[in-house]
């Protein structure tokens, strides 16, 4: 976990104090009675949080633990808590508890475009956050921070989101639209002039060309 990440984390336990965790929580009457928390064994936990387990005070208790397990390690997967934060109504919550979850985000963002492979625990592909986090909030600042970022380890990245694209990966509109500039495509092409010697050039030069007619929303 980088600094910023971290620095992240700690806000969210901040934000999120004021919800006490309990042991136990109650499950479906019909189908399970009380559900322990049990942090060796989160992933169950994810999926019927807030649904069949708990409430929403519960989601919010635990949200800083899950957040946490998710660029530490490979047991929870992003899209089912994304699909729990979007269930629960992230964007009704109060100010300071948005922005909490969002600077998180954007803090997991940088950490994966800076890295290749990224380091960031769970996340690994740009395609893939960009199509999760569109579910809870714009992802537009996030790309503008893609533009405000340089290095190889962006530019592999991008190289990958085309990829990703031409494989019929669900991207968002804002997505879209974004590869779709020729400012995109320059800076492939500014990539392999960069980079022409490396093992990836010929990963830059193909999303170059896949660009040459530009994606639609």
């Amino acid at each position: 976990m980088d600094r910023d990440v971290a620095r992240a984390v700690t806000r969210l336990r901040e934000v999120f104090d004021r919800y006490p965790r309990r042991p136990v929580l109650e499950g479906c009457p019909h189908c399970r009675g009380g559900v322990p928390v049990d942090e060796e064994h989160l992933f169950g936990l994810s999926i019927g949080l807030g649904g069949t387990i708990g409430t929403t005070d519960d989601v919010k208790a635990l949200l800083p633990l899950l957040l946490e397990r998710l660029v530490t390690g490979h047991e929870l997967f992003p899209g089912t808590v994304f699909a729990l934060l979007a269930r629960e109504g992230l964007g009704d919550w109060p100010a300071a508890e948005r922005e909490a979850v969002e600077g998180w985000l954007m803090a997991v963002w940088r950490s994966l475009l800076t890295g290749f492979p990224a380091r960031a625990g769970a996340f690994g592909d740009a395609a893939d956050f960009l199509a999760d986090v569109a579910r809870l909030v714009d992802p537009s600042p996030f790309l503008d921070a893609w533009d405000g970022l340089s290095g190889p380890e962006a530019d592999r990245h991008l190289a990958g989101l085309v990829a990703a694209w031409a494989r019929g990966a669900r991207l968002p509109a804002e997505a879209l639209a974004w590869l779709g500039r020729d400012r995109v495509r320059e800076r492939l092409f500014a990539a392999f002039e960069r980079d022409h010697a490396a093992a990836w050039a010929d990963d830059l030069a193909a999303a170059y060309d896949l660009l040459a007619f530009g994606p639609q929303p």
